[in-house]
């Protein structure tokens, strides 16, 4: 392992620097943030646990047989942790092309670049896998204390199906590169990437509301129409979930499926892979041939333009689009619901309210942490002849005119049924993305929007308070709508949070 510019010693390399990425990420280097961190963590995992082992008990106790049923819950359960896989890994690839880090001291190295493609996949996959278990643990442990250790070999399915998602990730990368060029492949990846990972329940959800006019995706997998409709138990479809139940041969396969298809891909790609870095690499270095405007000057205020400036720094944002867009699709099941309940009772669209509610808040933390943070010319900026606080206020301007953009067709859809109830919507959308946007600039801290996927490191605190005070806000939304008097506990209960997240605010940021 210590030979260097071998396999070996480029595996030990990218685990050295993914372990400090994470910890990096996790704890901003501070010992005691550390073992905070892992307590909460670790009271979280638990947590999951005794949910998942609520979920699943009378599952269990009326016993677990391999049919139809049993095979269609778990295939349909085991193809969404697979798309959040297949996403996470598209991106991963994407990024292992795009992202400049130590790639120009490698591939100007005499090491092979096809060894270091056949690592960084490697890591990418492994990655994935430890994704998807972590995430599918809860389950997989509860099924396997209260059922049986066959459950152990749905591992093994993870990992086969983890190194499957990566192969695919590449192929498609390694297409685009071919087909559309470096200088449109990020894109077309960020969109592939967010539809794979909210396709599925966006589908499945849609399924359940047309078919039987709720969001419950699990009641539409157990429907008799639904399993009625599926392969015949001989069918190769269920070879996955037979091995997850604890079919030794079938979880050979899947692993003989899954690696070695990424053994072959990664072997028949691995020449390129530098070509492709240093083309995705020209990308952003290439010179935009610029050209006279043939639109005529018009005068406009200070704001007007500082709002303009924070709309084309959001749109020109390379990475912007993986960041938002599961956000955004995620609005597309409860329109659905709006548009095929429309004419039924006010209170048939109660149940949508908290998820709008929430994804605002989502959203437009997310969209404050790029105005407010994430300029890239902060010192430019700090030195113009501008009052600090009036860009301050176009960037909030901005952030919130974006949500309006997004939620403004949403919000009319709602009015179409009940204006009361698009009111009451409406006004808590406001105030979650308004309590998003706040905190983010209580713990501003100038970054590097590249930072984007770390911008937790700034303050936990931060990321905590924006993640409770959407739940509250959405929690209070749904209450009210019901017109129930204990809608003031979570909307208090929020302000606490924006309280406290105030109060433990750098002093020197306030405004």
């Amino acid at each position: 392992m210590s030979t260097p510019a071998t396999l070996p010693w480029f595996a030990a390399h990218e685990f050295r620097l993914a372990w400090r990425d994470w910890l990096a990420m996790m704890t901003a280097g501070r010992r005691v943030r550390g073992i905070v961190l892992f307590i909460v963590l670790a009271v979280f995992y638990l947590g999951l646990h005794l949910l998942a082992a609520a979920l699943l008990g009378p599952w269990i106790r009326d016993g677990i047989t391999t049919d139809k049923v049993t095979l269609v819950t778990v295939t349909g359960t085991g193809f969404l942790f697979w798309t959040v896989m297949l996403s996470q890994a598209l991106e991963s690839v994407t990024r292992a092309y795009y992202s400049r880090s130590d790639l120009d001291l490698l591939l100007s190295s005499p090491a092979s670049s096809a060894s270091v493609f056949a690592v960084r996949t490697g890591a990418i996959a492994f990655g994935t896998v430890l994704l998807a278990c972590l995430l599918a643990s809860p389950i997989i442990n509860v099924l396997i204390a209260q059922d049986g250790a066959r459950w152990l070999a749905a591992y093994g399915v993870l990992a086969g199906l983890g190194a499957l998602a990566a192969t695919l990730s590449v192929l498609v990368t390694i297409g685009l590169f071919r087909a559309i060029g470096p200088a449109r492949t990020r894109l077309v990846a960020q969109i592939i990437a967010g539809i794979v990972g909210a396709g599925f329940v966006i589908g499945i959800q849609a399924v359940a509301i047309l078919s039987l006019g709720n969001m419950n995706r699990y009641a539409v997998m157990q429907s008799p129409e639904f399993v009625a409709a599926a392969p015949e138990l001989s069918s190769l479809i269920w070879l996955p979930a037979r091995a997850a139940m604890g079919g030794l041969s079938a979880m050979l396969l899947v692993l003989l499926i899954g690696f070695g298809s990424l053994v072959l891909v990664i072997r028949a790609t691995s020449g390129s892979f530098a070509r492709h870095a240093i083309a995705a690499a020209g990308v952003s270095a290439a010179r935009v041939q610029q050209s006279a405007s043939t639109r005529p000057f018009r005068k406009s205020s200070q704001r007007h333009a500082l709002r303009v400036k924070e709309w084309k720094l959001l749109r020109r944002d390379p990475w912007l689009l993986s960041q938002t867009l599961m956000q955004i699709l995620y609005l597309f099941p409860p329109a659905l619901f709006l548009w095929v309940s429309y004419g039924q009772s006010a209170g048939t669209y109660v149940v949508v309210i908290p998820v709008i509610v929430m994804a605002a808040g989502q959203l437009a933390g997310g969209l404050s942490w790029l105005a407010i943070s994430g300029e890239d010319a902060h010192d430019l900026v700090v030195t113009a002849p501008i009052h600090p606080r009036a860009v301050l206020i176009a960037k909030i301007e901005a952030v919130l005119v974006s949500i309006a953009v997004v939620f403004g067709p949403v919000l009319l859809f709602v009015a179409i049924a009940s204006v009361e109830l698009a009111a009451i919507t409406g006004l808590f959308v406001a105030i979650s993305a308004g309590s998003a946007t706040a905190i983010q600039l209580w713990f501003r801290v100038p970054m590097r929007r590249a930072m984007f996927r770390r911008r937790q490191v700034a303050s936990r605190a931060a990321t905590i308070s924006e993640a409770l005070s959407s739940i509250m806000w959405a929690g209070a939304a749904v209450l009210a709508a019901g017109n129930q008097w204990i809608a003031a506990l979570p909307a208090i209960l929020a302000v606490v949070v924006l309280a406290v997240a105030y109060a433990l605010s750098p002093k020197g940021k306030r405004v």
